[in-house]
């Protein structure tokens, strides 16, 4: 881990000063953390802000940008307003990519020309991301990938570094609750956002609320569906789901599945 660590930094001081797509996530949170040992002021943290992160996400950045003690701005997106990306088709995440990455592009430039980074490590390579695409697209740097990290590692080196992020659950915007060809509108995500707050209020940590028509399929980790088993937990849940504009609620015998975007439009029972 001594090597990684060592070839990050290497990586992050041959790229000089540079602007860090952060989100507040394991990888982002990691990568502005060396990037800002390694660099100083002049590594840069931009938060993108749009109605697919959740407030409580938005809060989190400030927090660990604050704790980091490097420069952090938020900007704000408007990929909604793109027909295409609200089309929800398999390519939402190239759209909105394309969208968060001009904007950087741009404040790049007036900061006098600085390289764009961002936290995709190398469990991403593997998979469909047409996100990755559009950074290969607008040159944007994955220091994380360059230096051969993986997801355990990041977690592994982020504990080692005192990062309160070295364990936290896997996110992802709030899109990513809608199925496919579901138009992305902000109601919807809205309503997604204050279910599963108001589940986390309920003490759960793993939560994922998948729209399914006018219901909802709720995820929880195996400690959520065993806290959750009990009926008056349960009960909760469901009723947190209903009470934030939801028609219907089950939660998921399954529990919580990464990448498990629902596939059909038909609302659960309750």
């Amino acid at each position: 881990m001594q090597t990684r660590h060592g070839e990050l930094k290497r990586i992050l001081g041959d790229i000089g000063p540079c602007l860090v797509a952060f989100s507040g996530g394991v990888d982002s949170t990691l990568l502005l953390k060396v990037a800002f040992d390694v660099l100083g002021d002049s590594a840069v943290a931009i938060t993108a802000v749009s109605p697919s992160l959740a407030a409580s996400e938005r809060e989190e950045a400030g927090f660990l940008a604050r704790l980091i003690g490097a420069g952090h701005r938020f900007v704000e997106t408007r990929e909604i307003d793109d027909p295409r990306y609200a089309r929800n088709d398999a390519l939402r995440c190239y759209y909105c990519k394309t969208a968060l990455f001009e904007v950087l592009k741009t404040l790049a430039v007036a900061a006098g020309g600085r390289t764009l980074v961002y936290g995709a490590i190398t469990d991403d390579l593997g998979d469909d991301r047409p996100g990755m695409r559009a950074a290969a697209e607008a040159g944007v740097r994955a220091p994380l990938v360059e230096a051969g990290l993986t997801k355990e590692m990041v977690r592994s080196l982020s504990h080692r570094l005192g990062l309160p992020t070295w364990d936290k659950p896997a996110m992802a915007c709030l899109a990513s609750r809608l199925p496919r060809f579901v138009p992305v509108t902000r109601a919807a995500l809205l309503r997604v956002e204050r279910a599963e707050a108001a589940i986390r209020a309920l003490g759960y940590r793993q939560v994922r609320v998948r729209v399914q028509g006018e219901g909802a399929r709720v995820e929880l980790d195996r400690e959520g569906l065993v806290k959750s088993s009990f009926p008056s937990e349960g009960n909760l849940v469901i009723q947190a789901v209903l009470a934030a504009g939801f028609r219907a609620a089950v939660i998921d015998p399954h529990g919580y599945r990464p990448g498990g975007r629902p596939s059909v439009q038909s609302a659960p029972a309750v």
